[in-house]
């Protein structure tokens, strides 16, 4: 077993290189291991609907195009992905699922992808709420969601828009709060912030009639709040207090009230809501604290922006580790997940698009599966911990190493899985 050490396999990167430099560096991901594999290996592959996916690819490919005008430093795999990209965008809708199919295996290759000394990677699910809400406090409205406060910091201003409970911890080490001694300390926690730490200074954006609808608003990054003339209000995530995120369901199954394989969503709300002043008191746990903006340019039926800066597709989108991946990057994900009920194995087998990222997604093989937004979204992703194959398609100007066939182990039990765990 290599599991705990920084161990690297390669691929090797094909692309040109300036005169007198060096051979072109290889493509590494850390603790990871990348297995050379087929579409055939892919099981249900031919049966997916494409047309889907292709579609959410393509709104990736926007982004990665505009960044290629410009000179911002990128991944190689970025770099790579700019030639399918470049292709996707010429095709003309609508595109056929065959015609679909096919431009996934010209322009990719599929790779095995999964921690090293592991066989599959770990799957949660996010979703966007629907709240009731109000522009003024007022017969019950009198939970904030507040704006970013203008002396909030951060060493990576442009982190500002990532979405999630504490996404933009996500990956690299960003630290956000205020400047104390020409350093950046965390700024007030969850605590603080309820006991008024922001009271009077008209930070906030709206009001809500339920505290654990503003916590679970928190962890999801975004929501639709329907104000009490009928419209529809839209909030995203803006910034974070610079504290970690801490899953509160993990303080339920360490404490023994929820047994770990019947944790989910609702079992976390339900604890609260019967039990106010323990509930009050696990929800100050997580000091992590979010603030939101009002995105005025989603419709009504609009889905919400993710952190590559573009809206997600249900089902399609996911939320990967910054850190080691690209937005745009697809992936094939085979799981057995309890989409219809919380016992059913629903087999899951689709074409995914790496368009977001979470503070609590870490790992090569790691995703959070955005649902859609209501109720029955966030009934599916709030039940999901559960393992599952993962394929990363690389694109072809990266030539996949001709690695050896490194046994995989056989699969551990859920509660060894190190890849990471659910916002919940």
């Amino acid at each position: 077993m290599m599991i705990g050490r920084a161990v690297f396999l390669c691929v090797t990167v094909l692309i040109p290189v300036a005169a007198g430099d060096s051979a072109a560096k290889p493509f590494r991901l850390p603790d990871t291991q990348l297995l050379p594999a087929s579409f055939e290996m892919l099981n249900g592959w031919a049966r997916d609907d494409h047309v889907q996916a292709f579609e959410a690819f393509r709104k990736s490919c926007e982004p990665i195009l505009r960044r290629a005008k410009t000179k911002a430093p990128v991944k190689p795999i970025e770099r790579a992905l700019r030639d399918p990209c470049s292709r996707a965008v010429l095709y003309r809708a609508p595109v056929s699922g065959t015609t679909a199919r096919v431009f996934f295996e010209q322009n990719f290759r599929p790779v095995r992808i999964s921690r090293v000394g592991e066989s599959d990677g770990f799957i949660t699910g996010y979703y966007e709420p629907e709240i009731e809400g109000s522009r003024k406090p007022s017969d019950g409205f009198d939970v904030p969601f507040y704006r970013r406060p203008p002396e909030l910091r951060s060493r990576a201003p442009g982190i500002a828009r990532v979405k999630g409970p504490s996404r933009a911890a996500s990956g690299k080490k960003i630290q956000t709060g205020t400047r104390k001694a020409g350093r950046i300390v965390p700024y007030h926690d969850r605590a603080a912030i309820e006991d008024g730490a922001l009271e009077g200074r008209d930070l906030e954006l709206v009001w809500t009639n339920d505290e654990i609808d503003a916590f679970f608003t928190h962890i999801q990054g975004s929501a639709r709040v329907r104000l009490r003339d009928g419209t529809l209000m839209r909030i995203n995530y803006d910034s974070q207090n610079g504290h970690p995120y801490l899953a509160v369901g993990r303080i339920l199954i360490e404490r023994g009230i929820v047994p770990k394989e019947e944790m989910t969503m609702d079992k976390i709300r339900t604890y609260i809501s019967e039990h106010p002043e323990e509930g009050r008191e696990l929800m100050r746990m997580n000091r992590s604290y979010v603030f939101f903006r009002e995105v005025g340019e989603l419709g009504r039926d609009d889905e919400p922006i993710g952190a590559q800066g573009i809206s997600l597709t249900p089902e399609r989108s996911i939320a990967v580790d910054r850190g080691l991946h690209v937005y745009g990057t697809p992936f094939w994900i085979d799981a057995a997940l309890p989409i219809e009920n919380e016992s059913a194995g629903t087999p899951f087998r689709r074409l995914m698009v790496a368009q977001d990222t979470g503070g609590a997604i870490v790992g090569p093989a790691r995703a959070d599966i955005y649902f859609g937004a209501g109720v029955e979204a966030g009934a599916v992703a709030g039940r999901l911990r559960h393992s599952g194959t993962f394929y990363m398609l690389v694109p072809n100007a990266l030539e996949v190493a001709e690695l050896a066939q490194i046994p995989l182990p056989p699969k551990r039990p859920a509660e060894l899985n190190k890849n990471g765990q659910s916002g919940q």
